[in-house]
């Protein structure tokens, strides 16, 4: 690994790129220190303490932590992601916008500023919204979060949190364009990643003071190199569909006849799912919360408190049909069908068209079950090692998928660069398993 990083240096332009994606990386963690003006940051602290099992804990896990600490990216990323899927949820219902999708280049620029627009209108939304909650919260000794409520301190907290977001969506743009990886992504992984000095802490607490014996902490040690080798197997997994492509004589030439092929992903959704189930099965606790009087939300929160068979068996379930969902939104079948007929291409043994669309449909059915099972596994997995094993930190679901899956993609583009210049990859073989 040390050889490939001096490798890496040696490029003056891979360095180049490195460097200008670390640097903007710390400027986003600098950032991620400046409380909002007007706020007593301890004071949400402590409001913050019994909600990671709510939309606001999931919510600042995409903000890094930044919400719970108030600062000026206390939004983080979150109204462009959720602009970005609803815009492309748009694109398969909306006509317009499915257009736009088939244009090329210009529809997708058009699609991100769309994108862009979406993602200033939600973030002063969702930042007048923050601002009348922290001007209502108050502490345990009565203390206020906010010592001056009022139009002044909307209209701040409004312009510093929606400036904030557009700076962290600018820099994640810097990052995809200028960098190395996928700018978002790495902005999200680096908020999730600087949680795990405090969870090494608090691990090296349980086992000094006998909460945790040496032995557990092994066994809990092998079960998290099996998991996120796991999560490895799967990410990458394909199930290849192969295309055959007719030969076309132009002239005195001829083109075509070569074989391709169609690269399924056992997981196309991502994350998604599991960001959409959380959503819907916390919303309960998260308006349980706010309302402690109404003994009915009080019953629903605890049925579905994290750990609970309830809460497992529909969570779980929940996250199985979204994987569907959102596979059938972002993977058509009849287009691809389509489009293969279009180019001359076909899958041997299958009839091109209807049947051919049949045959893919079939064929993402089948892969898409052990994909969305294992999301399901991989989701609830920290609720029951919190309530069965009680393990001192919290391992597994949304961050664990995004840190693998965007290192990993990261590893990619390094690969591809140092390949290009005639120098190995990562692996032995100078290859990620799952490429060719």
């Amino acid at each position: 690994m040390i050889k490939k990083i001096q490798e890496i240096l040696n490029i003056p332009e891979l360095k180049r790129k490195v460097l200008f994606t670390l640097s903007l990386l710390i400027v986003y963690r600098i950032g991620g220190h400046i409380t909002t003006p007007g706020v007593d940051a301890s004071v949400l602290t402590g409001f913050f303490a019994g909600k990671q099992g709510t939309i606001l804990g999931l919510y600042d896990l995409f903000a890094g932590g930044n919400l719970e600490k108030a600062t000026i990216f206390a939004l983080g990323i979150m109204p462009y992601i959720s602009a970005s899927i609803i815009l492309q949820l748009f694109q398969a219902v909306v006509p317009y916008f499915e257009k736009l999708a088939k244009e090329g280049e210009e529809g997708r620029k058009k699609i991100t500023q769309y994108t862009r627009y979406g993602t200033v209108i939600l973030a002063v939304v969702q930042s007048s919204a923050i601002a009348i909650f922290l001007e209502s919260l108050q502490g345990v000794g009565g203390e206020l979060a906010v010592a001056s409520p009022g139009w002044a301190f909307r209209f701040i907290t409004v312009l510093t949190l929606t400036s904030g977001t557009v700076f962290v969506m600018w820099l994640g743009e810097q990052i995809t364009e200028r960098g190395i990886g996928n700018g978002i992504s790495l902005i999200i992984t680096i908020g999730i990643i600087a949680r795990y000095p405090i969870d090494l802490l608090n691990t090296y607490r349980a086992v000094s003071i006998g909460q945790m014996s040496p032995f557990k902490l092994l066994i809990l040690a092998a079960i998290m190199v099996a998991v996120v080798a796991g999560i490895i197997f799967v990410t990458q997994g394909q199930r290849r569909i192969p295309v055959q492509y007719a030969k076309r004589v132009v002239g005195r030439k001829i083109y075509g006849g070569q074989a391709s092929h169609i690269p399924l992903g056992v997981n196309i959704a991502g994350v998604i799912p599991i960001i959409f189930a959380q959503s819907i099965i916390m919303f309960p606790g998260t308006i349980a919360a706010f309302f402690q009087g109404f003994a009915f939300m009080q019953s629903v929160a605890l049925i579905l408190t994290p750990g609970h068979i309830v809460y497992v068996v529909l969570y779980s379930t929940i996250i199985i049909f979204f994987c569907y969902f959102y596979t059938a939104i972002v993977m058509n079948p009849v287009d691809v069908a389509e489009n293969m007929k279009k180019s001359g291409g076909f899958i041997p043994g299958i009839r091109p068209g209807k049947r051919t669309a049949e045959f893919i449909d079939r064929v993402m059915t089948r892969i898409t079950l052990p994909g969305a099972f294992f999301l399901a596994f991989i989701a609830v997995l920290p609720d029951i090692m919190i309530s069965k094993a009680n393990v001192p930190f919290y391992f597994g679901g949304t961050g664990l998928l995004i840190v693998v899956g965007v290192m990993l993609d990261t590893l990619r583009q390094l690969e591809s660069h140092l390949l290009m210049r005639h120098y190995e990859g990562f692996t032995k073989h100078g290859r990620l398993r799952g490429r060719r």
